[in-house]
C-alpha cells in the first residue's frame, strides 16, 4: 500500500470550484472519450448518508487500454475498464476505483476543500489513515511540468487570463499572493498486493494520478469563463448531456470492439515487462 497527501490550490473560491469542477469533469471526460476509450456513466444520482448527510453518487466505467504501458497491456485484455465510483458530499468527496480483471488492485481518494493556500495539516485527522506515513506532495496548475501530450496552449495557465473575472496570469509564487485561493486536498491510498509487482505498480499509478490531478485542476480554471455564471442546476444540466453524448461515443465503439475482441482465453499473455 503506497499512500500519499495530494495539495492543489486554485485561485478560485471553494464554492466557485463546486461548479468548476463538475463542468471540467464532464467537458473533459467527453473530450477523451474515443476510438472506444474514455467514460461512460452507469449512475447518478443523489445519495444520503447519514454520516455526512446529502450528496450525489456517480458510477462510471473508464476504459483506457491504450494509456497502460506496454508491460500492463501485455496482460490486459482490450475490453478491460476500471470502476469509478464516487460519493460527492461537497466539500467533501469518496472515490474508488476497482478492476474486476485485477481483484487486488484499488485506488481510494478522501478529498476535501478549504480556502486556503493548503496550509492545514491536519485536515485529515479524522480519516482511518491518519496514523499511516505518507508524502505530502504539492502540484502547482501552472509551473509543474505537464505530459507533452496532454498540453495546450489555451490552458497553459502562465499566459492565461480570464476574462470574466480578471484572475491570472498565474506568476511565479502565485500562491502566496492570489486572491481569492483555495486549496483541494487529496488522500491517495493506492493497493496492488501482487508480490513482485506491487512498488513498480503503486508507483505508477500515483504518477498517472498526478499527472490526472494536474491536467483537471489546469482545465477547471482554464475553462472559468465558460462555467462561471452557471449555478448547480445549469451545471447539473450540462453535466447530463455531456453524460449521454459520451456514452453514445463510448459504448459504440465499446460493440464495435466486443464482435471484434477474442475471448480472453484467446489473448496471448507475453512474458515481457518492458515499459
Amino acid at each position: 500500500m503506497l499512500l500519499k497527501e495530494y495539495r492543489i490550490c486554485m485561485p478560485l473560491t471553494v464554492e466557485e470550484y463546486r461548479i468548476g469542477q463538475l463542468y471540467m469533469i464532464s467537458k473533459h471526460s467527453h473530450e477523451q472519450s474515443d476510438r472506444g476509450e474514455g467514460v461512460e456513466v452507469v449512475q447518478n444520482e443523489p445519495f444520503e448518508d447519514p454520516t455526512h448527510g446529502q450528496g450525489q453518487f456517480t458510477e462510471k466505467r473508464v476504459y483506457l487500454n491504450s494509456k497502460l504501458p506496454s508491460w500492463a497491456r501485455a496482460v490486459v485484455p482490450k475490453i478491460f475498464y476500471v470502476t469509478e465510483k464516487a460519493w460527492n458530499y461537497y466539500p467533501y468527496t469518496i472515490t474508488e476505483y476497482t478492476c474486476s480483471f485485477l481483484p487486488k488492485f484499488s485506488i481510494h481518494i478522501e478529498t476535501k476543500y478549504e480556502d486556503n493556500k493548503g496550509s492545514n495539516d491536519d485536515i485529515f485527522s479524522d480519516s482511518e489513515n491518519k496514523d499511516q506515513e505518507r508524502e505530502v506532495c504539492y502540484v502547482d496548475i501552472a509551473y509543474d511540468e505537464i505530459p507533452e501530450r496532454y498540453y495546450k496552449e489555451s490552458e497553459d495557465l502562465r499566459y492565461f487570463k480570464s476574462e470574466k473575472t480578471s484572475r491570472g496570469i498565474l506568476q511565479e509564487g502565485w500562491r502566496d499572493t492570489q486572491e481569492p485561493i483555495m486549496c483541494s486536498y487529496k488522500l491517495v491510498t493506492v493497493k496492488f498486493e501482487v508480490w513482485g509487482l506491487q512498488t513498480r505498480v503503486e508507483q505508477f499509478v500515483h504518477k498517472v494520478v498526478r499527472d490526472v490531478l494536474l491536467l483537471g485542476h489546469r482545465q477547471a480554471f482554464a475553462w472559468v469563463d465558460e462555467w462561471i455564471d452557471m449555478n448547480l442546476d445549469d451545471v447539473r444540466e450540462y453535466e447530463k448531456n455531456m453524460h449521454e453524448q459520451t456514452n453514445v461515443k463510448v459504448c459504440h465503439e465499446q460493440q464495435e470492439h466486443s464482435t471484434k475482441t477474442p475471448p480472453l482465453d484467446d489473448i496471448e499473455i507475453h512474458d515481457k515487462a518492458s515499459t
